[in-house]
């Protein structure tokens, strides 16, 4: 039975844990001495009247030899499993087609993984794109490669100090003058206000692309890893010449 890309791609995580694993144990394994070595003594008194004592042996429990055979053994499925993936990769493309328009065709699907990476840092980053005031209301400016709004004028005024009489003068008391501030216009300000931001709209338009081809390159993906993967025999090769 000939598997797909994205099932030897889901098998891929399990084979690389179990792998890791295995060589871990492996490498803890022949790092005790102990149960690597072995012995075996019997005592023979140097008389017939002398002391008997039994013979003592401990058994080799861990042969270096057959720790090799696992690692080679676990690793080479490792190697098969990959090696599996990776010449698939090579083949396995797809169109990159959003609203019936192809924007790229015949992509890796290395390429794809790369594109969905990218597109959620363009999303994020078209997101907080900086948006036009819309309390304003605003019109293109070529002069300045600007947005402004229309000229708005409004009055500048000063405070100017008046008297007010509270009481008339007598011939035995002076005039009570209280002081206060008008505002008096003085002239006009006439104000254009220029921004570098966007439309509310334009930048609306553009998430909506990016999210239209994060969907199509998912969608790529997806169909390109339904091809068709030929299994590779790399393991037994390898280590054949490592172990052999």
């Amino acid at each position: 039975m000939v598997a797909r890309l994205n099932q030897i791609i889901a098998v891929e995580k399990s084979v690389k844990s179990k792998s890791f694993a295995d060589l871990t144990d492996a490498h803890h394994a022949v790092q005790k001495t102990g149960p690597l070595a072995g012995i075996s003594r019997t005592y023979q008194p140097k008389d017939e009247e002398g002391e008997q004592l039994p013979p003592e042996s401990t058994r080799v429990q861990i042969q270096a030899e057959e720790i090799l055979r696992q690692v080679s053994h676990t690793l080479t499925r490792l190697f098969d499993v990959t090696a599996t993936k990776d010449w698939a990769n090579c083949t396995a493309r797809a169109d990159i087609v959003v609203d019936g328009r192809t924007v790229a065709a015949a992509v890796p699907v290395t390429y794809l993984l790369f594109l969905e990476k990218q597109l959620v840092d363009l999303h994020t980053f078209v997101k907080k794109l900086p948006v036009l005031d819309a309390a304003e209301s605003w019109v293109r400016d070529d002069s300045t490669d600007s947005w402004r709004t229309e000229p708005v004028r409004t009055i500048r005024t000063k405070k100017v100090p008046r008297n007010h009489v509270k009481a008339e003068a007598t011939d035995k008391h002076p005039a009570q003058v209280e002081v206060y501030y008008e505002d008096v216009a003085v002239g006009y300000w006439t104000t254009v206000k220029f921004s570098g931001a966007l439309p509310a709209k334009r930048v609306n338009e553009i998430l909506d692309r990016v999210v239209a081809l994060q969907a199509a390159v998912k969608f790529a993906r997806e169909e390109a890893n339904n091809a068709e993967a030929v299994d590779q025999r790399v393991g037994a090769a390898v280590f054949g010449y490592l172990f052999g």
